[in-house]
């Protein structure tokens, strides 16, 4: 059976080490490279002991020397990597003809300006952007499948715009009433140390941050102004609460059409769909279901009072959100299936 060499970048944190578990499993894929400076040298299986005597986990972590990872004969690089940290890798394997998916938020935004608005700098490589196809593979399959620049939706924009972009299409919900309200396990924030992310700060507490521009607004705004051909911008509030992974967010907006015309646009995008599964109305998603899996739980109900329209999803903020969603565009790009080694529960 032909398999696929791939390299990851940032194996070592949260979402590097939910690469590398689907990946060692991965019928069609290879980790020929996996790059960590705090863990040069180690064995996965010796950082990481659950994956002792799985093939692959023998493989010691190197630095991040790109001709190194192009010696270990490549085709694919995975870049869990910071914001900013990640462009020049991607430039660098680019240049080595390795195709790329980054989960960095590096080139999700078409415009370097809007990234230097949001993030806070210039962005480092803007002529890589216009090349980039978003990795959302609900929506950019065909584009996803022939690119050799895919960057990775975060994880708050994926539980937002699953939902809501078949209905901003067909003019169902008025996108100037869109408010998101998304509460996030703690691995969201990386595997780092910082105060804020201590057990004792984060058990028993909920809070909200980043407000009122947190980072991913930026692509949620560009994604949903793609789907109702107009500029959009919403009020979306995150929240950190005490659970290791997971997402539950809520989305409210005023309903211009039907309920049943609601339903009939989410079947119509979704019914085909491998990995979102469509609740119904007055079904809450519940986080349980979809940690450590590639789903996306949508449910939905419509407030007669108010006339909004509620839309409620729950996702794995290191599975659809970043690692499992990034091999589901892995997928498309091979020719495989995009069940193809996410197809867990």
């Amino acid at each position: 059976m032909e398999t696929t060499k791939v390299a990851i970048l940032g194996a070592s944190g949260y979402t590097g080490m939910e690469l590398v578990r689907l990946l060692l499993a991965h019928p069609r894929a290879q980790i020929t490279a996996a790059t960590s400076r705090a863990n040069a040298g180690k064995r996965i299986d010796e950082v990481f002991p659950r994956f002792a005597r799985l093939a692959g986990s023998e493989l010691p972590f190197m630095e991040p020397d790109m001709e190194a990872v192009a010696e270990s004969g490549a085709e694919i690089a995975f870049l869990a990597l910071p914001h900013g940290t990640a462009a020049a890798y991607a430039t660098e394997l680019l240049a080595r003809k390795i195709r790329v998916i980054d989960l960095s938020a590096d080139f999700r935004l078409r415009e370097a300006s809007v990234y230097e608005e949001f993030y806070g700098e210039p962005h480092p490589a803007p002529d890589l952007l216009k090349t980039a196809v978003y990795g959302l593979p609900e929506v950019y399959a065909e584009a996803i499948t022939t690119a050799q620049l895919v960057a990775s939706p975060g994880c708050y924009p994926t539980s937002i715009l699953i939902p809501l972009i078949p209905l901003l299409g067909k003019g169902l919900v008025d996108p100037a009433t869109i408010v998101a309200n998304s509460l996030s396990g703690v691995s969201g924030a990386g595997r780092k140390a910082d105060l804020s992310l201590l057990y004792v700060e984060c058990n028993e507490s909920v809070r909200a941050y980043g407000l009122p521009k947190h980072r991913h607004l930026s692509e949620i705004e560009q994604e949903l102004s793609f789907a109702a051909g107009k500029n959009v911008t919403l009020t979306f509030i995150p929240h950190l609460i005490p659970v290791n992974s997971g997402i539950c967010t809520t989305t409210t907006a005023t309903l211009q059409g039907t309920v049943v015309e609601v339903e009939q646009a989410l079947h119509a995008a979704y019914e085909d769909s491998s990995f979102v599964r469509l609740l119904g109305r007055g079904k809450s998603p519940d986080t349980k279901n979809v940690t450590r899996t590639n789903f996306i739980d949508v449910g939905w109900e419509f407030d007669e009072r108010t006339g909004r329209l509620i839309l409620l999803s729950a996702e794995d903020n290191l599975g659809k959100g970043a690692a499992s969603q990034a091999i589901q565009s892995f997928n498309l790009m091979t020719g495989l299936p995009d069940t193809m080694g996410i197809a867990t529960v």
